[in-house]
């Protein structure tokens, strides 16, 4: 392939797009570029799965969406019957091991609803998590502050339904922000043990600027007032982060927005690769690491610190590839 001076613009997005690609010492010849079609065409052939696989699952979650809108059923504890104190009356039954861990609350992104965990809640549930709270919020909230009142307000009553000190977070997008806003400006780094973000934009997204119109968009922008206040001091946080983020999430832009890095928080940043924004909820393979990172005790090393650096900025664990 014969490249000229014409293709140079181009190169810092080709890096970008492909880290491990040499810089440039000279212009002649460019030996270094090799290999570069067959790199892209191993990207493109990525893209094209990653693709692909984004729009099977817009269209089965267009399916599943209206079964997701009302609130789910909460659990209603069964009433002992009449004179079961009678000395006539025959045994209890054996009453089940008690679930281990914590609760999980499972809290979806923008103009979405908990019908996008439904494969995720079922792997939880097949894996001995048996507390799984789905929780809406309104498609019209105009505000991160709000959402996050009221999750502080859910969580409180699903600790005193289940009787646990604290809970863990599944947050996809704009529902891991609600989270951290929760945790880092609410106190709620006293009740939420781990939190795990799922392509959320933490330091804001710049994708489809047509969509500054709704008031929660535009807190989701670089810069934001909302954004702001999560960057301020938060010594002390008890709450361990665990945030995955992709190199093919199309709604992250920058793509390393979706990454948390903050001098005060304990946090994981988990590279995924050959997927998009919509299958992190959905992939069996984010499902596992998300399992492994709820099942992980908490860090003896404090909060606000990271564990294998010894400082608070968050580090980048080893990725899942997963096409």
């Amino acid at each position: 392939m014969k490249v000229t001076t014409a293709a140079l613009p181009l190169l810092p997005l080709v890096q970008r797009l492909l880290p491990g690609l040499p810089g440039l010492p000279g212009l002649p010849g460019l030996p270094e570029l090799a290999g570069l079609p067959g790199r892209l065409t191993g990207l493109s052939m990525t893209l094209v799965k990653a693709s692909a696989l984004e729009a099977a699952i817009l269209a089965g979650h267009v399916l599943l969406y209206p079964s997701g809108i009302i609130q789910e059923r909460r659990p209603v504890p069964p009433v002992p019957p009449i004179g079961s104190g009678d000395s006539c009356s025959s045994p209890p039954p054996p009453r089940l091991p008690a679930p281990t861990g914590h609760p999980v609350v499972l809290l979806h992104g923008f103009i979405d609803n908990r019908s996008v965990f439904l494969l995720l809640r079922r792997s939880l549930a097949q894996h001995g998590r048996h507390e799984i709270e789905s929780l809406n919020y309104s498609p019209l909230t105009c505000d991160i502050r709000t959402a996050a009142e009221l999750l502080g307000r859910h969580i409180e009553e699903i600790r005193e339904r289940t009787g646990s000190d604290r809970v863990d977070i599944v947050g996809h997008s704009l529902g891991g922000l609600i989270a951290r806003y929760y945790v880092q400006r609410l106190g709620g780094d006293l009740r939420v043990r781990t939190l795990v973000t799922l392509g959320t934009p933490h330091a804001g997204t710049r994708v489809v600027p047509l969509a500054n119109a709704h008031p929660i968009v535009r807190q989701m922008r670089p810069g934001s007032a909302v954004l702001e206040e999560l960057t301020q001091p938060s010594p002390g946080c008890r709450t361990r982060f665990v945030s995955f983020w992709s190199d093919l999430d199309r709604v992250m832009d920058p793509l390393e927005t979706a990454c948390l890095d903050h001098p005060d928080l304990c946090v994981e940043n988990v590279r995924v690769s050959g997927i998009g924004h919509l299958a992190l909820p959905v992939h069996p393979a984010v499902a596992t690491g998300i399992r492994q990172a709820l099942d992980t005790a908490e860090p003896e090393t404090g909060a606000g610190t990271d564990t294998e650096t010894g400082t608070g900025t968050g580090k980048r664990a080893g990725g899942l590839t997963v096409a």
